[in-house]
């Protein structure tokens, strides 16, 4: 597929001093900035006292185990 002298050319830019370093230099960078997204976003810390629960309101809607009050209507 590549001929031979083209594989050797792309083993010597890979290998070259210069590629190396640029590849280094951007792991490093790309780490650095992964760290200090991390650090910026630190979630708050939990307390460890419990939550206090909510009060029922008074337009909560009734249990569905207690039957609803018949309507009684007068009929004259």
């Amino acid at each position: 597929m590549f001929s031979k002298e083209l594989t050797e050319l792309l083993f010597q830019v890979i290998k070259s001093w210069q590629v190396i370093a640029v590849t280094i230099a951007i792991i490093l960078y790309i780490s650095l900035v992964n760290y200090a997204a991390r650090a910026h976003h630190k979630p708050v810390s939990v307390s460890k006292i419990k939550p206090k629960k909510q009060k029922k309101s008074k337009d909560a809607k009734p249990d569905s185990k207690t039957p609803a009050e018949p309507e009684i209507t007068n009929q004259d």
